[in-house]
């Protein structure tokens, strides 16, 4: 593990996986936006980010200058690539590689996944209703993508222990640490090509099989190493953002009562409190890498260095959002960007909005009252995905 110097100045020595930005990093995002629309770090061999929305926006628009694959910044650049298509694809290669996921995640395919998501939600709440307290985010929130992805890729629910490592070890551990990266890697990579042998020889009806069946552009099957790099994205994807968001929404409620109260007053706010919560906590943030130099909002750009990406940075942009910093659950005008821009625009938007509207709904109806336990601590995950790891409630109203 490689020890990281403290950061003694945010705008030219900023550092995402410092314990400041974890905790908090929404001043240090104001105070990097103060110094420009585009910072550096000589940090991870070399970073800048995008502090406005609109320099967010044209690096994601700019596919010429800027490739994405590599989508995390770490300290290490390995020439092995593993490759997640189409997340990590470029033109031309992208398009067709998206076109393949896209029917699975339309609104009509993530609607039949609702009835038994609202049942899911309620037999995880059962499971702790009764001890008027629980950590929200290991026993509610995780389980919630974990469950739904299973469901969706045929895959046993009693290995989501495993799926949540790779995911800690990928985009947390990973970033300073190579060896625990590429062995989460590995694992998960032995672990899909298995379910892509047995599928061979026994195919099914889920979207491994679904994926084995497709055609690439010049009409050939996809190969199994495109199929196992979609079934990596899948699961990371589709698992450590939607747990992140649906437990900032929840430690948002537990912080707020009044947008709590007012929500179970008020469920036709649902829609805009969700979008709301996506502007203000999204969860994801990117990684480019610079293929040409070029200028971004006039800030000279150099070729071999990362960029990060911050999609909840610009969602905090004021230029764009008036009282960026407010949470108001029934803001009107909400363009945010927590699904990304350009030709990444997250593939799974639907199915990420389906499942934190269905588990807010769920546990309102349920534990209408309550709050966060102020015997324990509240811990946010460290990297490119945020949201909390613990998350300890206690319910009902105070004594």
């Amino acid at each position: 593990m490689t020890e990281r110097a403290p950061v003694t100045d945010w705008a030219t020595d900023f550092d995402h996986t410092d314990p400041r930005w974890t905790d908090d990093p929404y001043p240090i995002w104001n105070e990097l936006r103060a110094a420009g629309p585009v910072v550096h770090t000589d940090r991870f061999l070399g970073c800048y980010m995008p502090t406005t929305f609109a320099a967010v926006k044209e690096i994601s628009y700019d596919t010429d200058h800027f490739s994405s694959r590599r989508v995390i910044v770490r300290n290490v650049r390995s020439e092995t690539l593993q490759s997640a298509p189409p997340i990590t694809s470029d033109p031309p290669e992208h398009k067709p590689a998206k076109r393949l996921l896209l029917p699975p995640f339309t609104p009509d395919a993530v609607a039949k996944l609702e009835p038994r998501l609202r049942e899911i939600c309620d037999e995880l709440i059962d499971g702790f209703i009764a001890d008027k307290s629980c950590d929200a985010s290991a026993a509610y929130s995780k389980h919630i993508p974990v469950k739904t992805i299973c469901v969706m890729l045929g895959i046993p629910e009693s290995d989501s222990d495993r799926f949540i490592q790779w995911i800690h070890e990928i985009l947390e551990l990973g970033i300073n640490d190579d060896a625990v990266m590429m062995k989460a890697i590995q694992e998960m990579s032995v672990y899909f090509l298995g379910h892509i042998e047995k599928r061979k020889q026994h195919p099914t009806d889920d979207l491994i099989s679904t994926l084995m069946n497709a055609r690439d552009a010049t009409g050939q099957p996809l190969s199994d190493i495109h199929v196992l790099g979609s079934l990596r994205l899948l699961l990371i994807a589709g698992i450590d953002t939607t747990w992140s968001a649906i437990g900032a929404a929840l430690w948002h409620l537990a912080t707020h009562p009044a947008d709590r109260a007012r929500l179970v007053a008020e469920p036709e706010l649902m829609p805009t409190a969700i979008e709301e919560f996506l502007r203000a906590y999204a969860p994801v943030t990117m990684a480019r890498e610079v293929m040409k130099e070029t200028t971004i909002a006039g800030c000279p750009v150099k070729s071999n260095n990362m960029v990060l990406l911050s999609f909840p940075a610009a969602n905090r942009d004021p230029s764009v959002f008036p009282d960026a910093d407010q949470v108001k659950i029934d803001r009107k005008e909400n363009p945010h960007v927590a699904f990304g821009l350009g030709i990444h625009r997250c593939v799974g938007s639907n199915l990420a909005r389906m499942e934190m509207t269905v588990a807010i709904e769920q546990w309102l109806k349920r534990i209408p009252e309550f709050r966060l336990d102020p015997r324990k601590r509240v811990r946010w995950s460290e990297g490119t995905v945020r949201g909390p790891r613990q998350l300890p409630l206690l319910f009902g109203q105070p004594n």
